[in-house]
Formats: C-alpha cells, sequence, structure tokens
C-alpha cells in the first residue's frame, strides 16, 4: 500500500508539472531583433502592443505570416522577399516574440491574429495566410473568422491536443491542457483554395496528423506538397519549399 500511495503522488505531481508548465512547454518566446530592409509596426491588440514585420510594397497584395512556436519570423524575411518581391508581407510576432508584450496563449494569439487581419485589411482587398508548425493553427481560426483569398498550412496538425496525447500518452491530456488548437474542427467549414506543405521527414508533427488536418477538410479538397530531404526546421531552407507557395498564391 504504501508503495501504490507513493505511485499516486508522483503521478498526481507530474499532472500538476504539466498543468503548470504546458504552456512554457509549447511557447518558446524568441528575443526582439533590428534588421534592415523591413519596417516594424506597432501594433496594438487586446492591451498589448505587437511587433508586426512589414516587407515590400506598401500596394501588393498581402500576405499574412504566422511562424512556428520557437521561431524568429525575421529570419524569413529574405526569402519572402526573394521570392514575393511584388506582394506586401505582414510577419507577425506573438505576443511575448519579437518585442511584442504580453505572455503567449491561444486566446491571446487568436485575439492577435483578428487585430493584426483588420489593420491589414484597411489597406489590402486581398489577403492570403500562411501559417507554420503552431501558426497553422492561427492561420486556421483567422480563415474561418475574416475573408480569405488562399491559405497555405506547413507542417500542420490536426490539434495540440491529439500532437500531445502522442507525446504524453499516460496522462489525461485532454483534463490538462489549455491551449488546444483545435484546427481539425474548423476545417471543415474551409473553402478557399489551401495547400498544405508536409516535411518528407517531420521530426516534430508526425505524418499522421497532418493527414488527419487533411481528412477533416469537407467542402474543399486541400493541395498537397511534400518537400523532399526535409524535417520540420529545414523546410525553410528548401527552394522547393517556396517554390511551391509562389506558384499557388501566384
Amino acid at each position: 500500500m504504501p508503495y501504490l500511495s507513493l505511485v499516486i503522488v508522483l503521478y498526481v505531481g507530474a499532472c500538476a508539472y504539466l498543468y503548470f508548465n504546458q504552456r512554457k512547454m509549447l511557447y518558446a518566446p524568441t528575443p526582439q531583433v533590428y534588421t534592415a530592409g523591413a519596417e516594424k509596426i506597432a501594433l496594438p491588440s487586446d492591451g498589448e502592443t505587437l511587433r508586426i514585420w512589414q516587407v515590400g510594397p506598401p500596394d501588393g497584395n498581402a500576405i499574412i505570416y504566422f511562424g512556428g512556436n520557437a521561431e524568429d519570423v525575421a529570419e524569413v524575411i529574405p526569402e519572402f522577399s526573394r521570392h514575393f518581391p511584388h506582394s506586401t508581407i505582414y510577419l507577425v510576432n506573438y505576443r511575448g516574440y519579437g518585442g511584442s508584450t504580453g505572455l503567449p496563449s491561444e486566446a491571446g494569439l487568436f485575439k492577435d491574429a483578428l487585430a493584426v487581419y483588420d489593420f491589414v485589411r484597411a489597406r489590402h482587398n486581398d489577403i492570403s495566410l500562411i501559417g507554420r508548425s503552431l501558426g497553422s493553427g492561427v492561420a486556421v481560426y483567422l480563415e474561418t473568422s475574416r475573408e480569405v483569398k488562399k491559405l497555405v498550412l506547413t507542417t500542420p496538425y490536426d490539434s495540440i491536443e491529439a500532437v500531445a496525447k502522442k507525446q504524453f500518452p499516460y496522462f489525461p491530456v485532454s483534463l490538462l491542457l489549455r491551449d488546444k488548437f483545435a484546427s481539425d474542427a474548423r476545417a471543415a467549414s474551409i473553402a478557399i483554395p489551401t495547400m498544405i506543405i508536409v516535411a518528407a521527414s517531420d521530426d516534430v508533427i508526425p505524418h499522421e496528423r497532418t493527414e488527419a488536418l487533411i481528412a477533416a477538410f469537407k467542402k474543399s479538397t486541400p493541395l498537397r506538397r511534400t518537400v523532399p530531404m526535409s524535417t520540420h526546421n529545414t523546410i525553410l531552407g528548401s527552394d522547393a519549399y517556396w517554390q511551391d507557395i509562389g506558384e499557388f498564391l501566384h
């Protein structure tokens, strides 16, 4: 009996650790940086101030980019400048990232996405979205909340809950998880042209999670592309990746 009691105490302690530290595990905020060739916009959102990079001509078709959970979006500015010279790119530093104030959460990132869209919509008629990894969930939410022309999802998941259940199979993830990013529940209503890009050797998001997201689409059939010889974190360095996006959005 003492052994069983110890096991119970340790298990409950592990559950408590996961519950109180889950956002530290899910989000990895990046520091503020300075870069040439881009304008940094201060945008108010829900009591916070977001720092948004704007790249390209002010009157082009707009693309809003939502990056991964540990991604410094400034690092892809050269690629966007090279592959989309006639588009206006808005790269979002989530709250807590890249000089944006606040602490990241699902509700906060969703509110910020709406604020960014409304800011961009006042300046552009055509808006497309690109969401990578964590950002795919933000992009899916925004598409179902606002008018969007096209949607690109890179290394996406069906839900963070499903990913976490695979990583922590012995814990009640559904009860513990605060930020679930349930893209599969929203995908059924997406009818616009959508492209899903998969890394051939994704070591973070299992392919079955991406396939489950694709299966959740009901009103449209996403165009699926696989980038060869790429992993979850190296896909951004592939010319094939950027060519696929360029051909789709153009």
